[in-house]
């Protein structure tokens, strides 16, 4: 309107030489500029508003997903790269908002500009009419490279931040083992590839908008060279070629906003199918119906269990017994754990918890009364107490968590940094203990609890563990002799098969392959 206005001003007010209207006139310039500030400053807000918003609700919507109890978001998935997915690729999708509300603002100026150009001049008009389709058409067509390099750049930045967060997890492994330069080879070259995807993105991106920009100012050029024609013939009065060379110079603005706004659709499609991609991610087990037994007694029992390297296992665990388990293959306890835990269903056979088997379970309801504790459970930053769910001091005794509070400066209240960076092995496996302990279910699986710490310790802890799980279920899957001696009994997982089943001392003295998997 600003520039229909001005021309009002010069055919009612200067070439009249009425200054009462000039005056008029004048004023409402004034209030038009008035209310384009405040149209923007809140239209501005709003934009922003919906954007983020909306990159929240993807963010939590994504966060959900990967911690569905049934799980299958992070197969085939680096930590890192489904971080960048919850973060930067909701950000662009939450963005396309505020590209909408400024499309639709551009769309409407150019709406108004192509009325009064009609109805100052139907060719000025048509030409407005015409060349905007076309403009917005070939702006969609030069998008589409910009949208697969998008595409290519996220995934390569993803991946980079996924290996990145692996180095920095694994860093005091890396430098135990000597392998930091061929870590920091790997990283350079994944970071290569990632910097060179985020160059091609940024070309495409410049040649669109370059090309954008050249075909808006030929566009401008007809309009002004056809509006001085008709001045110049004296079909359009001087107010109205003013009028009309500033509506066209005007529409510089909004066709400018279209090409940001094809750039950030491109972008957002982008975005918005690696997100699909997650929250379309087929779930790892199936929910389950059956009701939770009440009260759940603690009884476990595999029936012809195979899954992985498991093959047929049967084994009965009787409530309230402290059960062990040594596997000759580390890989047999990671299958078991993960039939336990059901973060996997057995590819034949069940486990059932008091009499339902776990497949026909709710795995959220599930995990409320049945806790695999990981070997490599991860530590939060934070305080100790905060890590452990509270101060629980019959927990942090027994898993040795006490004596890592009165290393701490300040205690249970200490700072423990992301990740337990800041704590010990040892240190980290007694605090993770300590919660998996604290956590008080009435069936917990504890995988190698006590790797990392020295024989005292060990020893202590195991001679605290069976009185704090006293009257529940707990399976204890290592190789420790000293959880192991602890236990009701024992079972041997060899060749993914139970082969044997008695005391430790029992087993120590009749079975070689128990002793090598256990004392070797």
């Amino acid at each position: 309107m600003v520039p229909v206005l001005i021309g009002v001003v010069i055919d009612q007010g200067v070439a009249a030489g009425d200054l009462p209207a000039l005056a008029r006139w004048l004023v409402v310039l004034a209030v038009v500029y008035v209310a384009l500030s405040f149209s923007y400053r809140f239209g501005a807000r709003a934009g922003e508003r919906a954007a983020e918003r909306a990159g929240h609700a993807l963010r939590m919507e994504l966060v959900e997903r990967v911690l569905d109890a049934r799980g299958g978001a992070e197969e085939g998935r680096l930590p890192g790269a489904l971080t960048n997915t919850a973060t930067e690729d909701a950000k662009r999708v939450g963005a396309v908002n505020m590209s909408v509300m400024l499309a639709f603002s551009a769309l409407m100026g150019i709406v108004v500009a192509a009325v009064v150009l009609l109805r100052v001049s139907v060719p000025l008009g048509l030409v407005v009419l015409a060349g905007t389709p076309l403009l917005l058409f070939l702006g969609h067509l030069l998008s589409k490279p910009l949208e697969k390099a998008s595409e290519d750049q996220q995934d390569r930045a993803a991946h980079a931040s996924g290996v990145a967060a692996d180095l920095v997890k694994g860093l005091r492994v890396l430098k135990g083992i000597g392998a930091e330069t061929a870590a920091v080879a790997r990283y350079r070259v994944t970071s290569g590839d990632s910097l060179a995807a985020t160059l091609r993105a940024a070309r495409a991106e410049a040649l669109q908008t370059g090309l954008v920009v050249a075909l808006t100012g030929v566009f401008i050029a007809v309009v002004a060279l056809v509006g001085g024609r008709l001045a110049a013939s004296g079909e359009i009065t001087l107010g109205e070629l003013v009028s009309a060379v500033g509506l066209a110079l005007f529409l510089i603005g909004p066709l400018e906003v279209f090409a940001w706004v094809n750039a950030q659709f491109a972008m957002g499609r982008a975005s918005a199918a690696r997100i699909a991609e997650v929250l379309a991610a087929p779930h790892a087990i199936a929910a389950g119906t059956s009701p939770m037994p009440v009260p759940v007694r603690g009884s476990l029992r595999l029936r012809g269990v195979s899954h992985d390297t498991l093959k047929g296992v049967d084994l009965e665990v009787a409530p309230g017994e402290v059960l062990g388990v040594a596997a000759v293959d580390p890989a047999d306890a990671i299958s078991l754990l993960r039939c336990l835990g059901r973060t996997a269903d057995p590819s034949s056979g069940t486990v059932e918890l008091d009499g339902v088997a776990l497949a026909d379970l709710d795995p959220a309801a599930l995990r409320e009364v049945l806790l695999v504790a990981d070997h490599d459970a991860d530590l939060f930053e934070g305080t100790l107490r905060e890590n452990v769910g509270g101060a629980h001091p019959e927990a942090m005794a027994a898993a040795g968590a006490d004596e890592v509070a009165g290393e701490l400066p300040g205690g249970i209240d200490g700072h423990v940094a992301e990740r337990g960076q800041s704590l010990s092995g040892g240190q980290r496996q007694r605090v993770a203990l300590a919660r998996a302990l604290a956590a008080d279910r009435a069936v917990l699986v504890v995988h190698d609890p006590t790797t990392a710490v020295d024989a005292v310790t060990e020893a202590r802890i195991a001679s605290r563990l069976r009185d704090v799980r006293r009257d529940r279920t707990t399976i204890l899957v290592t190789t420790s002799p000293a959880l192991l001696a602890v236990a009701d009994r024992v079972v041997l997982l060899d060749g993914g098969r139970i082969t044997d089943a008695a005391p430790h001392a029992d087993l120590v003295t009749r079975n070689a392959a128990y002793r090598t998997a256990v004392l070797a």
